[in-house]
């Protein structure tokens, strides 16, 4: 049996893989921005226009001039004469003049002369056209000033920003309707192996249905690629050497499951070795699950060998393929991931050396705050992630957990 190579860190391995990259040069296509939620910009946006484009009231209440208020107490409050209603939708057809106020809602637009609000609270009616102010207001307050969001000419998203549903909003609030988004990596996905049938087989015995294709074409369209699955391949060289050069061709990165581990019947490495410049970079990677992992890049294109077990292919696709998609689209390295802090609800024993990945179940103690509770699991076990809703990492460094210990649970 062949022996893996040095076992390096995920994180060092990552980091070999994306340093053998070439510089990240993103296709860019232009989409509507009401398609282009989990897009990602593919150049600078700046602000046509102010936004607001007009100082408005944050607060239903009157607009006064700041300083015919101060001093102003429900003991001795400030009498201002109605100057009228500012209408909404439409600009004041007045200003107001020492000693005035005006009617106004939230979103109104203040009249010239105007420079604060006073909340609808803060005043009482007093005799017809006349309004009793009981609290004074500095000057700005409750009110959002032309251009307080964004200025003319203002970057407002760099290229690389992933575009979420505030994002969109703000486009739309400057009248943007299109923007330039990268376009999504083509992700080619195949699937290897005597004993694999497609999903909508019944296997014969020794068989088993094609899942990771499935679920790694889940993960490559939830991440911003488009999967592009090459079938069920036998354990076969030639079968895997014509589909492999084929995808390289037609894709910008390669993942393949099965055939990885260190046995007589691997293939992978030797295959990815013959494609192209400088080949395979890393074979064995120090975590569980995912040991016999393959990172490579054949002239320019990254290449990634991914364990047959569906729980394995799914925790090192979350590892490497996810940060090469990111790098494709022209994301930012070392984004945080969603995760939360959870005490861990009983003893989780590791080997020192080596990181350990295990999923977790969460659920809440009598106090409210978050319990981690190990899923233990044989990793060609699909349901037991389906059942899980992050993984807990186990540092290298560790011999394992002790139950109560406060640890960070990354969310599926």
């Amino acid at each position: 049996m062949p022996e893996f190579l040095t076992l390096l860190p995920p994180a060092e391995a990552l980091n070999l893989l994306l340093q053998n990259l070439p510089p990240a040069q993103v296709k860019a296509e232009r989409v509507p921005v009401g398609q282009s939620l989990g897009r990602v910009s593919a150049q600078a946006i700046s602000a046509p226009e102010d936004l607001p484009g007009f100082s408005r009231s944050t607060v239903d209440g009157f607009a006064v001039r700041a300083r015919d208020t101060f001093g102003a107490s429900e003991s001795l409050p400030a009498y201002l004469a109605l100057a009228g209603e500012v209408p909404m939708g439409r600009a004041p057809a007045f200003e107001l003049h020492p000693g005035q106020a005006a009617l106004i809602h939230t979103g109104g637009m203040l009249p010239s002369g105007a420079d604060a609000v006073v909340m609808l609270e803060h005043t009482q009616a007093a005799r017809a056209g006349e309004v009793e102010v009981l609290r004074a207001a500095a000057p700005g307050e409750n009110v959002l000033h032309q251009g307080e969001d964004v200025r003319r000419g203002q970057e407002v998203l760099p290229a690389g920003a992933l575009l979420r549903p505030a994002e969109i909003g703000g486009l739309m609030a400057l009248g943007i309707g299109e923007v330039s988004v990268a376009a999504r990596p083509r992700v080619g996905v195949l699937s290897s192996g005597d004993e694999i049938v497609p999903s909508h087989q019944t296997p014969a015995p020794g068989q088993v249905r094609d899942v990771n294709t499935h679920t790694l074409s889940a993960l490559v369209t939830a991440h911003g690629g488009i999967p592009c699955p090459y079938g069920i391949l036998p354990d076969d060289r030639a079968a895997l050497h014509g589909a492999l050069g084929r995808a390289l061709v037609e894709c910008d990165l390669v993942v393949i499951t099965a055939g990885s581990s260190a046995s007589a019947r691997d293939l992978t490495a030797g295959v990815i070795g013959q494609m192209g410049s400088p080949g395979v970079l890393v074979h064995g990677v120090n975590v569980k699950p995912g040991k016999p992992t393959i990172l490579a890049v054949c002239d320019g294109k990254p290449v990634i060998g991914l364990p047959g077990n569906p729980v394995s292919a799914l925790v090192i696709a979350g590892l490497f393929v996810i940060p090469v998609i990111e790098r494709l689209l022209g994301l930012p390295g070392g984004r945080p991931r969603p995760a939360l802090s959870a005490r861990l609800a009983l003893n989780l024993p590791s080997q020192a050396g080596r990181e350990d990945y295990v999923p977790v179940k969460l659920s809440r103690d009598s106090t409210g705050a978050w319990l981690a509770e190990p899923i233990f699991y044989k990793s060609n076990l699909i349901f037991t992630l389906a059942q899980a809703d992050g993984l807990l990492r186990i540092p290298a460094d560790a011999n394992g957990l002790e139950v109560g210990a406060l640890v960070e649970v990354v969310l599926l």
